[in-house]
């Protein structure tokens, strides 16, 4: 086990009223659905990281844009199985076709007023009051 967290990115791409989410292939919460994701890779740029987890996830290339959110997402248990530290940035859709891709079983537009029907990953609940809220830049979860 890592003794330390670890960086992850989330790519946020709004329709309108409409969030793109993928259902998680694996875990952690593998089944619930989440922004587009995950963990950046040694020598990897935050940004660099979010439009490949974007093309993997979803087959869409994406330009990214400021950063929306930052949070963490903690496995239960002593010790915990996971530790990661969220920064999740907008982002537009520049090209490529949309498709569940390798980490995503499923991958959806939902309305942001549908999102509470639908089994999500811990760390989307504060994200999503954000969106609704028209929240602020760099808002953390927990603070």
């Amino acid at each position: 086990m890592d003794e330390h967290p670890v960086p992850g990115v989330g790519v946020i791409i709004l329709d309108g009223e409409s969030l793109l989410l993928v259902r998680r292939a694996h875990e952690p919460g593998a089944g619930r659905w989440a922004v587009p994701g995950g963990k950046v890779g040694w020598g990897e740029t935050l940004a660099d990281a979010a439009r490949r987890e974007a093309l993997e996830e979803t087959g869409l290339e994406v330009e990214v844009g400021s950063v929306f959110w930052v949070g963490e997402g903690i496995g239960e248990g002593d010790p915990a199985p996971w530790h990661y530290v969220l920064i999740d940035f907008l982002a537009s859709i520049v090209g490529g076709d949309l498709r569940p891709g390798s980490d995503a079983a499923e991958v959806r537009w939902v309305r942001l007023d549908e999102t509470d029907d639908l089994p999500l990953t811990d760390s989307m609940r504060p994200l999503l009051a954000s969106l609704r809220t028209g929240g602020s830049p760099w808002e953390m979860m927990g603070t």
